[in-house]
């Protein structure tokens, strides 16, 4: 049987009550864009005392690249006391974090996770040790917002193959020029990783896929307004636009040779990873507050959770439930143990998604014209559960790469 763990459990209870007393009353503003999501994340980490954790181990870290030096600098022995080799050790520690937030504000984890978990995480597995120590220290510090550049206008499932977005090598720098959208974090965004192709006057379906890191300042580099919303208000989304902004060679993680397609692949195949926790957060919430309100809701002299048509409704949100939980509990143990099983992973993601979304909707129809209302959360809820479906790729699309792996296996 799946349980938490002691330890497990004590960070859970411990993100739930920072949660309640911290995060949901400011759910309002921060929907509203009254309060910097990254003021309050930043009182997060300080609350459990992460932020100077996380400076610490990666600088440790660091050093160990630079006495092992360029060519071992990924062979460095784990750090016990890194939070970060933390977490990848045991997956359940930032799911459970991230559930928990997904709880009262999936926008606000959304943010959260795409500055630290894709943008810094990028820059940890590919960067050098410079690289790290410049960039990678204070995205997951958050002293420094991130925001991970991939989605272009007319490249959205087809992220690849119709990337227009150029890096044209001259001197020691390149020149970039393109535009992304859909990107998190962009309003607010101070490091960008910006993936681009490699333009030697080859043909673009030769040109490589590589990842640059561009810095807030730089001439040529701009973002838009924040986009308006149907949900995940509380997660600032923009666009990013490259005008010949000049960067330097040193800016490019890894090396030219190497194409990073397969390594943004792989965090596509991360953040879908980490998307199941997320809508865990929203069922979780969903189910509870309706079984609540099932039992102390009366119609006709009793509560409506009497009712065989609210019970068939609560049995089959309790069914997605445990679903879901479970496909997150085997999501953390492959991350723990590095086993990688991607049809399993795009599977969990378009099953976690569509329960997410049907699960709101049960939630709503149970609270009847209450659960319409801003009042009650379960509105709030919904409206953010859709753009899990659309995200890390669409609901089909990810249908469509299990079925294509599933096959050529």
């Amino acid at each position: 049987m799946f349980e938490l763990t002691e330890p497990q459990k004590m960070i859970q209870q411990a993100f739930r009550q920072w949660c309640e007393n911290e995060l949901q009353p400011k759910v309002e503003a921060l929907e509203k864009a009254e309060i910097n999501p990254f003021d309050l994340m930043r009182q997060m980490l300080d609350a459990f005392g992460m932020r100077d954790a996380m400076r610490e181990g990666m600088k440790r870290k660091v050093q160990k690249m630079r006495e092992k030096g360029p060519v071992e600098d990924k062979k460095e022995e784990g750090d016990p006391d890194d939070p970060m080799e933390m977490a990848q050790r045991d997956m359940m520690i930032p799911f459970t974090m991230i559930k928990e937030l997904c709880r009262v504000a999936p926008g606000f984890a959304m943010s959260f996770g795409v500055s630290t978990a894709l943008a810094g995480g990028t820059i940890l597995s590919k960067g050098n040790a410079d690289q790290i120590e410049k960039w990678g220290v204070p995205i997951n510090a958050l002293d420094k917002v991130g925001c991970w550049c991939l989605t272009e206008p007319e490249a959205g499932s087809d992220a690849f193959g119709s990337m227009k977005a150029t890096a044209k090598p001259k001197d020691d720098y390149y020149i970039l020029n393109g535009q992304k959208t859909f990107i998190t974090n962009a309003p607010y965004g101070e490091i960008f990783v910006v993936y681009a192709k490699i333009d030697r006057g080859q043909p673009k379906d030769k040109q490589p896929v590589h990842a640059f890191v561009l810095e807030k300042g730089m001439p040529g580099l701009t973002t838009g307004k924040p986009f308006e919303k149907m949900g995940m208000k509380d997660s600032p989304t923009g666009e990013v636009f490259m005008d010949d902004v000049k960067v330097p060679k040193a800016n490019l993680l890894g090396v030219e040779k190497d194409n990073l397609r397969d390594q943004a692949k792989e965090s596509l195949g991360n953040e879908r990873s980490g998307v199941p926790a997320m809508c865990l957060g929203i069922i979780e919430r969903c189910f509870e507050e309706s079984v609540k309100y099932a039992k102390e809701r009366k119609q006709f002299g009793k509560p409506i959770g009497e009712f065989q048509a609210i019970q068939l409704k609560l049995a089959n949100m309790y069914i997605k439930y445990m679903n879901v939980q479970n496909i997150v509990y085997r999501l953390a143990w492959m991350g723990s143990a590095k086993k990688r099983d991607m049809a399993f992973i795009c599977a969990s993601k378009a099953y976690a998604a569509q329960a997410a979304i049907e699960v709101a909707m049960e939630a709503i129809q149970i609270f009847g014209g209450y659960g319409y209302m801003k009042e009650y959360h379960v509105e709030k809820l919904l409206r953010d559960a859709k753009l899990l479906e659309l995200g890390a790729g669409t609901t089909d699309i990810n249908l469509l790469t299990t079925a294509r792996i599933l096959l050529r296996d």
